[in-house]
């Protein structure tokens, strides 16, 4: 039996399944907002959330060989797609240090640097289910595809929402969204994505919004 390839990958993966991808994506996003926002079990959620989409893409890259280079688990666009993110992560970081300074909110602590090497684990699957699964679906679908301008939109609200209610997070995300997805229907690489999103994330909250999610997530088991 002949594999498939990369190219071939986005042929074979029928509307059907693309539609459930999307689908649990979403209900992850409210799963996001009872279990994280409301009943503050940040830990247990992520730990799960993670653990669950490692095997379905393991059990998914076994059925479908070159599944993972489509999905955007790739190295050989890296470089390319990193200097193409790098003035914005630049002009970013510049911005989140004005505005936090104007705000008074700059929180540094030693806590950042675990933040700064474990966010950009969480940040790759966020971007793999947001951008790869919703927007990556969403730009090959056989039947009704929408226009890039829609699904750049769109997605960029989905991921924006999810940072519901601190309205800073819901601005920034939702410009970062935009960028981002702009960028993954080009280049389809979630592990920059996954880089810039851990690290201006982790930024993000330690300038603008003055949180400290080191403590948010694993205070209660120190």
């Amino acid at each position: 039996m002949k594999q498939a390839t990369p190219a071939t990958s986005q042929q074979i993966i029928s509307d059907k399944r693309r539609k459930y991808e999307i689908t649990a994506v979403f209900l992850m996003g409210i799963g996001k907002i009872i279990f994280m926002d409301l009943l503050q079990w940040r830990l247990p959620f992520i730990t799960i959330s993670i653990i669950s989409w490692i095997v379905y893409v393991v059990s998914q890259s076994k059925r479908t060989n070159g599944i993972l280079a489509y999905w955007g688990f790739r190295t050989d666009n890296f470089g390319t797609v990193a200097l193409k993110l790098l003035p914005f992560g630049v002009i970013a970081l510049v911005t989140f240090f004005f505005i936090g300074y104007q705000r008074g909110t700059i929180n540094l602590s030693w806590h950042i640097i675990p933040i700064l090497i474990l966010y950009p684990i969480w940040g790759t699957i966020q971007q793999f289910l947001v951008v790869g699964l919703v927007a990556g679906n969403l730009q090959h679908l056989k039947i009704n595809r929408p226009s890039e301008a829609f699904i750049i939109t769109i997605t960029a609200i989905l991921f924006a929402l999810v940072h519901y209610p601190d309205y800073w997070l819901i601005a920034g995300t939702f410009v970062l969204a935009l960028l981002y997805t702009y960028i993954y229907l080009r280049d389809r690489n979630v592990y920059v994505l996954g880089l810039f999103h851990g690290w201006l994330g982790g930024l993000f909250y330690y300038t603008i919004v003055g949180r400290d999610p080191f403590t948010e997530v694993f205070g209660r088991f120190l």
